[in-house]
């Protein structure tokens, strides 16, 4: 059956959803170091990953939301929504998204009174095969905290937004990275976007995991970023061993 870009949409609208409602709490306060999340057997990771990019290239549309892709996108979201055999959690999650995107309430997790650091979790985690071992994959987790902020070193400014990745389970960071990991940002407000590496700069986790950060001048606005790629990890006497990470998406906004 042919799928119209209409189908593709919703499908990715749900996608999104169900992501978000499957992840842990999106936003906590405390050090970026996530704790290991458990990923159910029959969450469709691979097909989630595969959506990553239409849901960035949906939001990179025109920038008045009554036009384009994401007009498009709001208006699938709000007919899943309206479906009686949804849950109210699912529910919730779509007008959480709707609101990001049509910047009609802000959208995302209510965010717990603290003095730390406003940490936002991804939707979902995700899989790098063989990262570990010839038979073990390890989970990766993504997350990003909007300046200013101390974490991840030197730091955010206001109107910037650090990032963090961790490969659970893997050796510490290879001196050399083949493949780099990356992240895809896109303020959808002030229409920024970059694709920028994921570094070793700022020695996270020096023992392991294999942690690695990077720093983006994203300005002031709501933002959605993809985080992909390879790293490689060196274990002691033992060859580098690089895998791949499937995508995954996060979305959050800077001050």
């Amino acid at each position: 059956m042919r799928r119209t870009r209409g189908t593709r949409r919703a499908i990715t609208a749900l996608a999104i959803a169900a992501a978000a409602a499957m992840a842990a709490p999106g936003v906590v306060s405390a050090e970026p170091i996530p704790a290991v999340p458990a990923i159910p057997q029959d969450v469709p990771i691979d097909a989630l990953a595969s959506l990553a990019p239409a849901i960035l290239g949906a939001a990179a549309g025109p920038m008045d939301i009554a036009e384009g892709p994401q007009a498009a996108l709001v208006e699938q979201l709000k007919l899943l929504q309206q479906s009686p055999a949804l849950p109210e959690q699912l529910k919730s999650t779509l007008d959480r998204i709707i609101k990001f995107l049509d910047g009609s309430g802000g959208g995302g997790p209510e965010i717990p009174p603290s003095d730390g650091p406003v940490i936002s979790q991804f939707l979902y985690p995700t899989i790098g095969r063989g990262c570990i071992s010839d038979t073990a994959d390890s989970v990766g987790t993504a997350l990003a905290v909007a300046g200013p902020a101390k974490l991840p070193p030197p730091g955010p400014a206001a109107g910037q937004a650090g990032f963090v990745f961790t490969a659970l389970g893997t050796k510490t960071v290879a001196d050399t990275q083949g493949d780099k990991l990356t992240v895809t940002w896109l303020n959808i407000d002030n229409r920024k976007t970059l694709t920028q590496p994921l570094t070793n700069a700022s020695k996270i986790n020096p023992d392991g995991p294999a942690t690695l950060s990077a720093i983006a001048d994203t300005g002031p606005g709501r933002v959605l970023a993809v985080v992909s790629g390879s790293l490689t990890t060196q274990a002691a006497d033992a060859a580098p061993r690089t895998c791949t990470f499937l995508p995954t998406v996060g979305m959050f906004s800077v001050a």
